[in-house]
C-alpha cells in the first residue's frame, strides 16, 4: 500500500511536467528562416551586407540527426557610387545535419550539417545599363555549391522550436563570388 500511494502522489506533483519526446525516428518540421549575408546591418556598411530567408522541411533520423530540404532567396548588395547594385541568389538544398551535442532535459540541441546547393543567380535584376549609362558585365547564371551549418535548436514547447544558426556557403557559376557568410534565426513546428 505504501508502495502505491508513493507512486500516486509522485504522479500527482508530475501532472503537466512531463515532456513528449522529441526528435524520433520519422518526426517532421516545418521551418522558416531569416537574417545577414555577408554582415551586420547598420548605417556604416548599408551598401555592401545582404539578407535572406528560406524554408525547408526537416526529418528526423536516428540520434536525433536529421535530413534538411528547402529552399533560400539571399539578396546582396554591392555598392556603386551613391546607389547600390542587388545580387541575388535562389537555391534549393538538401543536407545532413547530426546532433554534435544536447542537454539532458531534450530542450537544446546543436547541429554540424553539410548541404548540396543549386539555384539561379541574378545581378541587377538583369539590366546591365545603369542609370550613368555604365554596363554591367556580370551575367546572370546556374549556380552550384555547398554549405556548412552550425544551428542550435531550442524547443519552446513540444511542438514550436525556436532556431539560431551560422553558415558559410561556397557557390560556382556566379559572377560575383564564391562564398556568402549567413547569421540568423528562425522558428520550426514539428508536424
Amino acid at each position: 500500500m505504501r508502495k502505491f500511494l508513493f507512486f500516486v502522489v509522485v504522479s500527482l506533483a508530475l501532472i503537466g511536467q512531463a515532456n513528449a519526446q522529441r526528435y524520433l525516428k520519422g518526426m517532421r518540421g516545418i521551418q522558416l528562416t531569416t537574417g545577414m549575408a555577408d554582415g551586420f546591418y547598420n548605417h556604416a556598411n548599408q551598401n555592401e551586407t545582404g539578407y535572406y530567408f528560406g524554408a525547408a522541411l526537416s526529418t528526423y533520423t536516428v540520434g536525433g540527426n536529421k535530413w534538411v530540404f528547402g529552399g533560400e532567396y539571399l539578396q546582396k548588395y554591392n555598392p556603386y557610387k551613391d546607389t547600390r547594385i542587388p545580387t541575388t541568389q535562389f537555391t534549393t538544398e538538401g543536407g545532413y545535419y547530426v546532433n554534435v551535442l544536447s542537454d539532458a532535459n531534450k530542450i537544446f540541441f546543436l547541429y554540424i550539417g553539410g548541404s548540396a546547393l543549386a539555384g539561379y543567380e541574378t545581378v541587377n535584376w538583369d539590366k546591365k545599363i545603369l542609370f550613368d549609362g555604365s554596363q554591367l558585365t556580370n551575367k546572370d547564371a546556374f549556380i552550384y555549391g555547398g554549405a556548412i551549418t552550425l544551428e542550435v535548436e531550442s524547443y519552446l514547447s513540444d511542438r514550436i522550436v525556436l532556431l539560431f544558426n551560422t553558415r558559410e556557403r561556397c557557390l560556382w557559376g556566379g559572377s560575383t563570388g564564391h562564398f556568402h557568410t549567413q547569421v540568423g534565426a528562425g522558428i520550426k513546428f514539428i508536424l
